[in-house]
């Protein structure tokens, strides 16, 4: 019997998500539970399988469609049955410039269904609501098909609506752009490539952050020579029982569970004019994928042991590498801690992961004289930190008190333990 493919429910908040790749071509033959196409959100991947054996009769929405939760991707036929020709694409006009943009929305309303249905399910929404002709807009997708993203380019004088603005609030005008830079020739050693919805959000939560919060770093430095020696001692037996290696991290997270305890506003958000303090400690660790940067969340850290936490972190970051990482693995987070060390840095400023208030920056591990309290000169493994944080509920002393908790417990790891 034929199926209709569809978006699934992508998680809490998500209705939208973009056709990555498909991995079977109109005609191919198909198993039962075969991943069939794969899309990409604004926070994962997710793979959708087909939910019998078949053929691929028709793709419904391409690679780099737009599409929403419940939209139709594709048919899926009975096995042996032929596949239906291809839609021819639809030839695109040049855009129209000012007057006659309302031109062009006068003419949407004359033109003919089959034009809009060619066109993904997210898109011809939007093309009908904004009264537009789909065949006056450059496309940029594959093959030639309209996106999204050609539509709300094309709508000049109009402005996105942040995520989290109130539904009633007006549509402000856009604020008189300056001169845009003349077109740049193409030159033929550039390679130019779409930034994928992940990237896109990314970008778009860094630089929220950035116009939203008052964000200031502090930083201290920390003599990792107490943990690289409990390390170097138990590293063996610790992997023999538990299944896992003894890392840096685990570490890390029980320090700043233990500041975040002494100072709850680290811990907390704004939301509109309420302080929110969060009396559970979910620790979003960043890993940086091929795909961009992801922040899984270890949940209930304080009630975990450090093997728990290695295990994890262990199970999250190899769920990134593979894009196998769920809404519900990214959802929540009262705190982060990213370790650009892995990479060499030797300092940063961490800038916040939104709505949190607090994120801890690690750096690499390096030989430095250092001055000792019986006034010897001794070379010691040090690491220096650094705390961005929300000045609008975070105060300084505040912020440079919890990085001296995390750095002292650091040097002395049986504070951990102890809880002292």
């Amino acid at each position: 019997m034929p199926y209709e493919i569809v978006v699934p429910t992508l998680g809490e908040s998500v209705v939208e998500a973009t056709v990555a790749k498909w991995f079977k071509q109109v005609g191919e033959a198909v198993e039962a539970d075969e991943p069939l196409v794969e899309l990409e959100t604004d926070k994962v991947t997710v793979e959708v399988n087909a939910p019998a054996a078949g053929v691929l009769a028709e793709i419904v929405a391409p690679e780099g469609a737009e599409v929403e939760v419940g939209a139709l991707l594709a048919h899926l036929g009975a096995a042996g049955a032929l596949p239906e020709p291809p839609k021819a694409a639809q030839p695109k006009a040049a855009p129209p410039k000012g007057a006659e943009v309302l031109a062009a929305a006068v003419a949407a309303a004359a033109q003919p269904a089959a034009v809009l249905d060619d066109l993904a399910p997210a898109v011809r929404k939007l093309v009908a609501e904004k009264g537009l002709d789909p065949a006056a807009i450059p496309a940029s997708g594959k093959d030639g098909r309209l996106t999204k993203e050609d539509v709300i380019d094309f709508l000049e004088g109009r402005t996105r609506v942040m995520a989290g603005a109130a539904a009633a609030a007006p549509l402000a005008p856009a604020a008189p752009a300056a001169a845009p830079l003349p077109p740049r020739a193409a030159d033929p050693r550039e390679d130019r490539v779409k930034m994928t919805r992940l990237r896109r959000r990314i970008a778009e939560r860094l630089k929220g952050a950035q116009n939203t919060a008052a964000i200031l770093t502090t930083f201290n430095e920390v003599d990792m020579t107490a943990i690289l020696a409990l390390r170097e001692q138990y590293k063996a037996a610790f992997e023999k029982k538990h299944g896992t290696r003894l890392g840096f991290m685990s570490f890390f997270v029980k320090a700043c569970v233990a500041a975040l305890r002494e100072i709850p506003a680290v811990n907390a958000e704004i939301a509109g004019d309420e302080i929110v303090f969060k009396n559970y400690y979910d620790v979003g660790v960043a890993v940086g994928t091929p795909q961009g940067l992801v922040v899984p969340v270890v949940r209930d850290c304080d009630a975990k042991s450090f093997a728990q936490i290695e295990k994890e972190i262990a199970a999250l970051a190899g769920k990134a590498r593979d894009g196998k990482l769920t809404v519900d693995d990214m959802s929540g987070g009262t705190f982060t801690i990213t370790n650009g060390g892995v990479y060499g840095s030797l300092m940063s400023t961490p800038i916040l992961n939104p709505p949190q208030s607090g994120i801890l920056g690690m750096h690499k591990t390096m030989q430095r004289p250092m001055v000792m309290p019986d006034g010897s000169i001794q070379a010691r493994p040090m690491m220096y930190v650094a705390l961005s944080y929300d000045h609008r509920i975070i105060d300084g002393g505040e912020a440079v008190t919890f990085l001296v908790k995390v750095k002292e417990a650091l040097e002395d790891p049986a504070r951990l333990v102890l809880g002292v």
